[in-house]
């Protein structure tokens, strides 16, 4: 089995094509302009893999506010780029999606579901939504939700707030965290872990093609996670709690987007731990330098 990556070099991207048991593919900017349609029908007529897992996106979720067109062109052009070309391959694809999509989410009581509509607000999340639309129209589509990933330790390049709140935890005499954004970040080889079961990697057969929420289990805020993440660490700082109004970020954040995983476990794969666990499970590793 040949598997294309997109967004290679990015946290997801790059674990999937260190660890995934086949022929990886990976594909980033300096390879191929997703959005570049005739190239991306000659890039991929050439590869001819049997699926892509589509891990490119525009992430930058306050400048979206600014370059809507920007990441409209890699959020939804480049996903019905791919779509193209998945159907003419007749190949499976894998759309990396967000929790975003359930924004705002106020006053939210249980988990989304996959049948819950989304209710994107903002550029970053009304163009993820309208990327999971677009791959949607593609026959043999996986649509994979989760949030806040943050990669092992090992990953030097990685940018997320695991590493943000290390560094700043060694750096200033008190931080302001944000405490009514509820959540569950999600350590990407878990994440990954998922995905290669879902696509069916190493199986008879790949997952009932659809909607469905990775993520590990609980929920948390990001105080919380900062809270923790200081524990694990040994870091003995003043955290002072604040709200999002009062972070005042550009781009709108959801209040509640804890997903439901109820339907990815059901199908019996590797269970997702929980964000306590998989979070202890980042420290084991960097206190070993497992890669």
């Amino acid at each position: 089995m040949k598997i294309a990556v997109t967004g290679a070099y990015g946290q997801l991207g790059g674990e999937l094509c260190r660890k995934l048991p086949t022929e990886t593919i990976p594909l980033d900017i300096d390879q191929l302009d997703l959005t570049d349609d005739p190239a991306v029908e000659k890039v991929f007529a050439g590869l001819n893999p049997d699926a892509v897992i589509n891990c490119a996106a525009y992430t930058q979720v306050d400048r979206a506010e600014t370059e809507a067109e920007a990441c409209r062109a890699v959020n939804l052009s480049a996903v019905e780029n791919l779509v193209r070309v998945c159907g003419v391959l007749n190949c499976p694809l894998v759309q990396i999606s967000t929790d975003y999509v359930f924004c705002p989410g106020d006053g939210r009581p249980v988990p989304y579901t996959e049948q819950d509509t989304p209710s994107p607000r903002g550029v970053y999340s009304q163009t993820k939504y309208e990327g999971e639309l677009a791959a949607a129209k593609h026959h043999k589509h996986l649509i994979v939700r989760t949030c806040g990933l943050y990669a092992r330790p090992s990953d030097e390049t990685a940018d997320n707030f695991v590493k943000t709140m290390l560094r700043l935890g060694q750096s200033r005499d008190e931080l302001q965290i944000v405490a009514d954004q509820h959540c569950t970040p999600s350590y990407v080889p878990h994440v990954a872990r998922a995905i290669q079961f879902l696509l069916g990697v190493g199986l008879a057969e790949p997952a009932p093609w659809g909607i469905y929420h990775v993520t590990n289990r609980g929920a948390t805020t990001w105080y919380d996670f900062a809270a923790e993440i200081f524990r694990l660490a040994e870091i003995d700082i003043p955290m002072r709690r604040i709200t999002t109004a009062k972070y005042d970020a550009p781009a709108p954040r959801p209040e509640y987007s804890i997903l439901d995983t109820r339907k990815y476990h059901l199908l019996g794969g590797p269970p997702m731990p929980t964000w306590k666990e998989a979070l202890r499970e980042y420290f084991a590793e960097m206190s070993v330098g497992v890669s």
